[in-house]
């Protein structure tokens, strides 16, 4: 692994804050042996509905497995198709290949990198059961617009909400005004527990009870299995680590904005270019994403940044469409033009809350040096 001076991830930095306060909870849960569910996990239950407004959220194994309880749990069934956007992470079109159902992608928008919603009426079929937009690299979707064409097309909106904890659309929360939420808190996250951990949130009391019997084995009570379930279940330690997160993730997420602002004004006299559109409070800064204006100069660029120590990485470079899991879709190259570009042409730059003005300065002179600028 190389030692680079500014790398992408900083996981101790947000765990020096609460030593004091978390660890003695946790030793005090491991003598206590509740480790799966039970009071810190329904805590941070509650915390965090408040945190989005007043919804119901159920605490999970993984933000994998609420993409796929959360599908389930509003209806999707084997036969069935699921509309998502072709450049996001595998595990959203995963999701619904996992339960039988056909990922339906459409393209994305050239400005800000999401979901192209003028394109998501012609992709609704008599088998849709179901929309997911991506609330991706931290920037929220159009929520109200979503839910507009959902409703028109008689389908449910699902919101894959994994990287924009915190983020708003219209004024709200994301991941509070659709059927369900899907949120994952692996450590990369800006909401990061110390291992896997996800969860959903929903408006829904039925889609919420589904959950909550979906999570655990399909029962209501020990041994009473109402419906074939799955195991999915936020434990109780990584449960305490998120709730003493919870509180700075707001702060966190200003950082974050401030970071992108200073790239976004010493690199804008480069040939650049950037995610765009977003209001106030639209956009969380998990990743900050660069465009360059070819394959070979985002290439040539990731080898200059990271043979000078800074730790930037690629973000998605195979669209989902050309993925060998989803080859059996027979989607061919070209069939959606703006996510193939994206996929060879961006790039990622370090983005977190504890970066300092030397590590800013050192990223953004390391980038003009790569285009000969002072």
């Amino acid at each position: 692994m190389r030692d680079y001076k500014v790398p992408k991830y900083n996981y101790a930095a947000q765990f020096r804050a609460l030593r004091d306060g978390l660890v003695p909870e946790i030793e005090r849960l491991l003598l206590d042996g509740r480790y799966v569910l039970g009071p810190p996990t329904e805590e941070f239950e509650r915390a965090f509905a408040h945190f989005l407004g007043g919804v119901g959220v159920a605490g999970l194994n993984s933000g994998t497995d609420a993409l796929v309880l959360a599908l389930d749990a509003v209806g999707v069934r084997a036969g069935d198709e699921v509309v998502t956007v072709a450049n996001t992470f595998h595990a959203t079109a995963l999701a619904a290949a996992r339960l039988g159902a056909t990922p339906v992608f459409v393209d994305c928008r050239e400005s800000d990198f999401l979901v192209d919603l003028d394109q998501v009426p012609a992709a609704l079929g008599p088998r849709t059961r179901a929309v997911v937009v991506v609330h991706l690299f931290g920037q929220a979707v159009d929520v109200e617009r979503a839910i507009g064409i959902c409703a028109a097309g008689g389908v449910t909106l699902v919101e894959d909400c994994a990287q924009a904890v915190g983020a708003r659309s219209g004024g709200h929360r994301v991941g509070t005004r659709s059927s369900a939420g899907c949120w994952s808190f692996s450590p990369a996250k800006n909401l990061a527990a110390a291992g896997d951990a996800g969860a959903i949130s929903t408006p829904d009391p039925e889609v919420a009870r589904r959950v909550a019997l979906l999570r655990h084995f399909g029962q209501p009570r020990q041994n009473e299995h109402e419906i074939l379930g799955y195991n999915s279940r936020l434990d109780a330690i990584q449960a305490l680590v998120l709730s003493h997160k919870l509180d700075m993730v707001d702060d966190w997420s200003r950082a974050r904005g401030e970071v992108a602002a200073r790239y976004r004004a010493e690199l804008s006299g480069l040939p650049l270019r950037f995610q765009e559109g977003a209001a106030p409070e639209e956009h969380v800064y998990h990743l900050f994403q660069v465009r360059t204006e070819s394959e070979r100069v985002r290439d040539a660029l990731v080898d200059h940044l990271q043979d000078h120590g800074i730790d930037a990485v690629v973000r998605y470079p195979v669209p989902l469409h050309l993925q060998p899991a989803f080859a059996d879709l027979g989607l061919r190259r070209g069939r959606f033009p703006v996510a193939e570009k994206l996929a060879v042409e961006t790039l990622c730059l370090p983005i977190r809350p504890d970066l300092d003005e030397g590590d800013i300065s050192y990223v953004c002179e390391t980038v003009r040096g790569f285009y000969g600028t002072p």
